[in-house]
């Protein structure tokens, strides 16, 4: 009597659990990869539909979707789907400047047993032949440019450099270009000065070349500076056409001899990274960065440069014996910002082994709650 009563009840638990098991959304996709197989760029997005069914007996419902790098997929089935009902997750690819075979990804989360998908969608992407406007990307009006930003990442402080921008005319009429606001450490000159406009029937008028010349022993500074010159087409000048042109200056110590070198100065830090911790916005922190000249020679302090929302002091003296030792007291100013910090102070000297060196401050700022 009791073996038959025990095995009624693991008959009706195994039927309850098998019912609750029952009772619950399921999903099924009609297809779970699509190939769009071969595409030229220019045909643009490509959207694939994927539909499912809730095989289930209980409403289902899409949680999340989730696209990799390069396909978007925000367009999907938001309402609850009945049991018997049908949904769908459309998937789209932007082939622009992706040229070549992809193969990308798109996670659904929703309400089921296995609440994870993953839907695949691949291609290939045959690249579109490239214009003018691919090589000279730029526009100053009808004026195309490979760049607006000219950058020598090396200079020397007793060299001078010169590079060239590439530049074409795609109006119907000629252009006469000139420059305006030129430091004297930047010559710069296009030829030819007026490029003739493009004719009937052809995609671009003339080309041309913008020469820059940086000399770094004019400029009389150190390392990264930046310099903006205005772009005057015909006379009229628009404050958003300008060039940029920048150079990191470092000084020339090829020229020392290895005595010479054997008796530099040699600028040491006790710690290069201050981490403040955690303050309120609003709050200041200091540090004094100490150091000392471990070198044979006078070390001298060139320049002394802090990123956004930092000071540093310059030192008592910017002269600094052998043996001697001294600080930069730099300061962080938390007001208007929020969470981490990473800010840098450079210190640029005349010690050949390392001319210049990234001071560190870290720390993390928490809101002021009113």
């Amino acid at each position: 009597m009791k073996r038959t009563f025990l095995l009624s009840a693991l008959s009706l638990v195994f039927s309850i659990v098998m019912v609750a098991q029952t009772q619950q959304p399921a999903i099924s996709w009609d297809k779970t990869t699509h190939n769009f197989g071969s595409f030229k760029e220019e045909a643009g997005t490509q959207t694939a539909t994927f539909t499912f069914t809730n095989t289930g007996s209980m409403p289902l419902y899409i949680t999340n979707v989730k696209a990799s790098c390069g396909c978007t997929a925000t367009e999907y089935t938001k309402e609850p789907v009945q049991p018997g009902g049908k949904g769908f997750v459309k998937a789209t690819y932007d082939p622009r400047n992706r040229p070549g075979k992809f193969n990308k990804s798109i996670t659904v989360t929703a309400n089921t047993e296995n609440p994870t998908t993953m839907l695949r969608i691949e291609g290939d992407v045959t690249p579109r032949e490239k214009g003018i406007e691919d090589y000279y990307p730029k526009a100053f009006g009808d004026v195309r440019l490979r760049t607006s930003h000219l950058a020598f990442t090396k200079v020397y402080n007793n060299q001078t450099v010169t590079d060239t921008i590439g530049i074409v005319n795609m109006g119907a009429d000629p252009v006469t270009i000139t420059f305006e606001n030129v430091p004297s450490h930047i010559t710069i000159s296009v030829k030819p000065e007026k490029l003739a406009g493009k004719k009937p029937n052809e995609k671009n008028g003339e080309m041309g070349i913008i020469t820059v010349t940086y000399d770094g022993k004019k400029k009389n500074d150190w390392g990264f500076i930046m310099d903006r010159v205005d772009f005057v087409i015909n006379g009229e000048k628009n404050t958003q056409n300008r060039l940029s042109i920048s150079a990191t200056i470092e000084e020339d110590f090829s020229h020392l001899t290895p005595d010479e070198l054997a008796n530099a100065p040699k600028i040491e830090f006790e710690s290069t990274d201050f981490e403040f911790g955690t303050i309120k916005s609003g709050e200041k922190s200091s540090f004094n960065f100490v150091f000392k000249n471990t070198g044979k020679s006078d070390l001298v302090i060139r320049k002394i440069k802090a990123s956004c929302g930092c000071t540093a002091t310059n030192p008592e003296k910017m002269i600094i014996k052998p043996g001697e030792s001294s600080y930069i007291t730099a300061t962080f100013n938390s007001a208007g910002k929020r969470g981490s910090q990473n800010k840098t102070i450079t210190v640029i000297t005349n010690d050949p082994s390392q001319s210049s060196v990234v001071l560190k401050i870290i720390g993390n700022v928490e809101e002021v709650n009113n």
